[in-house]
């Protein structure tokens, strides 16, 4: 599959880049989306939250009525789940939500991600750039030069680039990322994929 690259003034420079079929032409494995970004999301959970049992509620433990003959539900104290105020029955505890997933998973999943992008025409191929200082005006004049302003976009880049790092961060719409930070949530979370030329020959061997 080949693209135009185009310059940051959203204009055609003449050039093609190749996309490896092995890569953005392969056959979407749905399923193995799904656990790539189920595992994403699950690893994203602090797993902190902690809801107190009955033997972990503050109060007496007095009996407060007889067992039985009260035509009422039988309740020992004032911690019992049936009063209000009382413990809570299997209440959430701390764990860890995070799982395991096969590497060759994982760069499955992520392959299809970037194939349903292009089988999408949702990718676009732009030439390596920089700015001399953070300016989140420029970042946004170069989107609405690819005519990708309007859409949620992730711009990867074959490596660390603060300035335009720091001149996307403001931007709801905008993420930057590196080839090394690439993976299938991202991929999917954005209805716009563009490239730098750089990260394309980094992406072609993942």
């Amino acid at each position: 599959m080949e693209l135009s690259v185009y310059n940051i003034k959203g204009e055609d420079t003449g050039k093609k880049v190749t996309l490896n079929d092995a890569v953005f032409g392969i056959e979407p494995n749905e399923h193995a989306i799904y656990l790539d970004v189920k595992q994403y999301m699950a690893n994203k959970r602090q797993g902190t939250h902690k809801a107190k049992e009955r033997s972990e509620v503050s109060g007496s433990t007095r009996k407060l009525i007889r067992q039985k003959g009260s035509g009422g539900a039988r309740r020992g104290d004032i911690n019992s789940p049936v009063m209000v105020g009382g413990g809570r029955v299997f209440g959430p505890r701390p764990r860890d939500y995070s799982f395991k997933l096969n590497k060759k998973v994982k760069a499955l999943a992520r392959k299809s991600a970037l194939s349903l992008k292009a089988q999408e025409n949702a990718i676009y191929v732009v030439e390596d750039f920089t700015f001399e200082a953070p300016k989140t005006k420029e970042f946004v004049s170069v989107a609405q030069n690819l005519k990708v302003a309007d859409k949620k976009m992730l711009l990867v880049l074959g490596s660390q680039n603060k300035n335009v790092y720091l001149s996307a961060r403001n931007l709801p719409k905008a993420k930057v990322v590196t080839t090394s930070e690439l993976n299938t949530y991202k991929v999917l979370d954005c209805a716009s994929l563009v490239l730098t030329e750089s990260s394309v020959a980094a992406i072609n061997n993942f």
